[in-house]
């Protein structure tokens, strides 16, 4: 381990230069809602969101040096701090919030309102950053060198190398362009349809499919291939394996929760009746795997935490690379906020759920901030934190006799507030640490995070509601993965009417690929999602495979190729993100007749067919390579 003052950042303690300027709010705040509504979205789709730190910095760095000519790294990361915030509480928020909406059409009764979504948000925002915070000279710097921190580290280098930011920051906007205009024309015009899908003749139950979109060859470039594999792997087992199985098995059985004969149902007719609950189990099973797995990491945490925060009273550290927020203010907003949970009636959690997210929250987060200083953000086991705290939180309100709509509403109320805690503490952890390299000031980095969960928050409601407006949640065009499942433990545990043989069935399966040392969490991820999307994501991953492995370049120019791959791509997931929210504005606006949307659709009078989807798919894949590869600097390579 070393030392505290072994290490020197890149911009000294004593030297002042511009950071918490108006510029750098301004331009954080807006990133903050931009990547916030882009991972609403990708999230509620595909149950996968993506770092917004590095696409950030990058655009800052465009925009700062380039445009404004100003010069500041401590600038540039003070933007990516903002407006990471929006990505991690869009990633909290969509685990669970649809299911308010999904109850409300369920039950007849009003959606939740736009105050109450707002201040879950930001309460769980607020707990998230603030319970981190006493923690950071225990994890970011006296842990500096054994903790890596991968995506805090990863941004770190970006903005070191600030001096290329106004050709990275063009590659990030030509992926936001390009996957823009391509979703406006397969979405919104429908010149092709996004989704090819076959059933596969004498092989009842099976099928075989691609959503051809940019945000899905985005996520498995940066997921890479071993991660996509997994998912492809699951998508694979459920669609090739389980359903034929199902097919031939059952026959004409009506089997619950299916109300009709098996033998009448097509390939997603038995995925939506029978197959997500085994990949429902599975994920929830995987999830808990994750944590249990995590369990020595969380005491060692949760001990080194207590002496972090029994450490951190005294006077207020006068270097400006060390300073934090006042300890005492930290503690006083974490009673007000406790209190608010408690005490404000649109927030539908009482004493118990308000001690619940007391406990759970700082536990939590003190996990998420570790783990993710091990292994990274996209395995932090945000999930598995959820679904325990559910089914704790389901069982004591059943148990006091809270049943019912709200019981259940407050059951989710929780696990939003402990999804979003735990998705911001490892965030934050992340760019506390990127700060940490570069010689950012932490208290106003601790205040960057505090303002973009305020924006985001404010944001994430309305983009909720719109969303659920154009599609509805658990649609073919937002399947809401992640909220559907939560929203199936509390009723399953609640009401009992879970189809808790399927639900086995997927956790059996969770546990032998565990066995088989295999991550379970993208497998089962995999196996609860259509192939169709899994397909897409595979084709990613493979892509960037062929970068990984190509040949004749050296190390730097690999690096360099992947780098610019993950760029493009990070601006395609934004872009398509931007896009589907603007497609969901356009299925709400009345029309004539009818919608703007439904004027937009050529379908009916020219449409390209599966052609047409294949060959734009491949077109947006050269497209990768054009923004890696095939550049101004070849010659350099060949």
């Amino acid at each position: 381990m070393k030392e505290e003052s072994s290490f020197k950042p890149f911009i000294s303690a004593d030297r002042i230069m511009p950071e918490f300027t108006a510029t750098s709010i301004i331009l954080g705040l807006i990133l903050a809602v931009v990547f916030g509504a882009a991972n609403a979205y990708l999230g509620l789709r595909v149950g996968l969101t993506i770092s917004a730190s590095i696409p950030a910095a990058v655009i800052s760095m465009g925009v700062i040096r380039l445009i404004l000519k100003k010069d500041s790294i401590l600038e540039n990361n003070i933007v990516q701090t903002i407006g990471s915030a929006g990505e991690s509480v869009a990633s909290g928020a969509i685990f669970t919030l649809p299911a308010l909406f999904m109850w409300s059409q369920e039950w007849g009764t009003a959606s939740p309102s736009l105050l109450e979504i707002a201040l879950i948000a930001v309460c769980g925002g607020f707990l998230g950053i603030l319970f981190m915070i006493p923690l950071r000279r225990a994890l970011i710097v006296k842990e500096h060198g054994v903790l890596p921190y991968p995506e805090g580290t990863a941004c770190a280098e970006v903005l070191l190398a600030g001096e290329e930011g106004g050709s990275k920051a063009s590659i990030v906007f030509a992926g936001l362009g390009i996957a823009g205009v391509y979703k406006f024309i397969t979405d919104g015009l429908k010149l092709f349809p996004s989704e090819i899908s076959w059933e596969i003749k004498g092989y009842k139950g099976a099928a075989f499919g691609c959503d051809v979109l940019p945000a899905l060859l985005g996520v498995g470039y940066i997921c890479g291939p071993k991660i996509a594999s997994y998912m492809f792997s699951g998508g694979v087992l459920s669609w090739l394996v389980i359903m034929p199985l199902i097919s031939m098995f059952a026959g004409d059985a009506v089997i619950f929760p299916g109300t009709v004969p098996i033998s009448t149902l097509d390939s997603f007719g038995i995925w939506s009746n029978y197959v997500r609950y085994i990949g429902a189990g599975a994920v929830a099973a995987g999830g808990i795997i994750s944590l249990v797995k995590s369990l020595p990491l969380i005491v060692s945490t949760f001990k080194q935490a207590m002496k972090s925060y029994s450490g951190n009273n005294g006077p207020e550290v006068q270097i400006r690379t060390d300073r934090d927020l006042n300890m005492k203010l930290v503690a006083a907003m974490v009673l007000v906020i406790i209190l608010v949970i408690w005490l404000v009636p649109v927030i539908p959690v009482d004493i118990f759920g308000a001690l619940i997210i007391t406990v759970f929250g700082f536990f939590f987060a003190t996990v998420a901030s570790r783990i993710v200083g091990l292994v990274g953000s996209s395995n932090n086991p945000v999930s598995g934190m959820t679904i325990a705290t559910l089914l704790i939180a389901t069982v004591i309100f059943k148990a006091i006799g809270m049943t019912g709509q709200s019981g259940m509403t407050g059951a989710i109320a929780v696990g939003s507030i402990i999804a979003i805690i735990a998705a911001i503490s490892g965030d934050t952890s992340q760019d506390l640490k990127t700060g940490y390299i570069v010689g950012s000031t932490p208290q106003k980095q601790q205040i960057g995070e505090l303002l973009g969960v305020i924006i985001s928050a404010l944001a994430i409601g309305g983009i909720l509601y719109l969303l659920n407006a154009a599609w509805g949640y658990g649609s073919a065009e937002l399947p809401a993965p992640q909220a559907v499942l939560m929203k199936m433990v509390v009723e399953g545990v609640m009401d009992g009417n879970l189809p808790w043989t399927l639900v086995f069935i997927g956790a059996g399966i969770a546990v032998v690929v565990e066995i088989l040392g295999i991550p379970v969490l993208p497998f089962a991820v995999g196996l609860y999602l259509p192939v169709h999307l899994n397909t897409a994501i595979m084709i990613g991953g493979l892509v960037r495979l062929f970068f990984e492995k190509k040949k004749k370049v050296t190390e730097d120019q690999r690096k360099e190729f992947l780098n610019k791959g993950l760029l493009y791509t990070s601006g395609m997931i934004a872009g398509e993100g931007l896009v589907g929210i603007l497609l969901a504005v356009f299925a709400v606006v009345p029309f004539g007749a009818g919608y703007l949307g439904d004027v937009l659709n050529i379908s009916g009078r020219f449409s390209l067919g599966s052609a047409g989807s294949i060959a734009f798919f491949i077109l947006l894949i050269l497209s990768v390579f054009k923004f890696s590869i095939w550049n101004k600097d070849k010659k350099a390579v060949q």
